[in-house]
């Protein structure tokens, strides 16, 4: 059976302190419903474990689709969201997979997080499957590996671009841009020739996508990835 760690954020407001955020609901939905069909065992934990938040606007029926929608409705599944784990509880264990969801919170608490540096680290340089979609991407921006070099240095990657962020109308909450910073760090970021559509880069065991709308095609590509890197 495959292990994999699912690391969601435990922020709920932006800095501003006026706005709620959050995990972005499908960016778990997803990759946990495919997980789940594959009967892999599943861990969601979060930098203060516990109850996390989910962004309102992930809730919205625009953007709310039918699998987000049937887990959002079914009490176990809400249960489990009021009991992740903490970094701390599972920063010894190892997983097949390490899966970064993304929600506007983890440009707070995901990029300076040393429990989750060391995690990603570890599991990349076993050659185990490292994901991360979306804001979730920003926790890989200050991974060094023990070479001392940047995991994402020259590596080809995407995330949530700064044109989205204007469209998402929150370029003036953001603590930082993310896609300058990926860039500055050195990786070759990749986004879709269409703002707020899917697309999903894989990089050796490194695979990222860009926006909340790639939610379905990462899951896909990871559960291939964590098969292929299992034969």
């Amino acid at each position: 059976m495959l292990k994999l760690l699912i690391v969601v954020t435990s922020v709920n407001k932006y800095e501003s302190n006026d706005l709620e955020t959050g995990l972005w609901l499908s960016e778990l939905t997803h990759i946990y419903h495919s997980a789940k069909e594959k009967s892999y065992d599943i861990t969601i934990a979060s930098p203060n474990g516990g109850d996390i938040p989910i962004d309102p606007e992930s809730l919205k029926p625009l953007v709310l689709d039918k699998i987000s929608k049937d887990y959002w409705d079914d009490a176990n599944f809400r249960n489990l969201l009021r009991h992740t784990k903490s970094l701390q509880e599972v920063e010894e264990q190892e997983f097949d997979g390490v899966y970064l969801a993304g929600g506007h919170g983890t440009m707070y608490d995901f990029p300076n997080n040393t429990l989750l540096q060391d995690i990603i680290k570890n599991h990349y340089e076993k050659h185990q499957i490292v994901a991360a979609i979306c804001h979730g991407v920003g926790g890989l921006l200050n991974v060094k590996l023990s070479n001392g070099e940047y995991l994402i240095k020259g590596k080809t990657l995407t995330g949530f671009n700064w044109f989205e962020e204007s469209l998402a109308r929150r370029k003036k909450k953001v603590p930082f841009n993310l896609e300058a910073a990926l860039k500055e760090r050195g990786a070759d970021y990749k986004k879709a020739f269409i703002p707020m559509t899917s697309k999903v880069v894989t990089d050796g065991n490194l695979i990222t996508g860009q926006n909340p709308f790639s939610s379905k095609e990462m899951a896909k590509v990871v559960i291939e990835e964590l098969k292929r890197n299992h034969k």
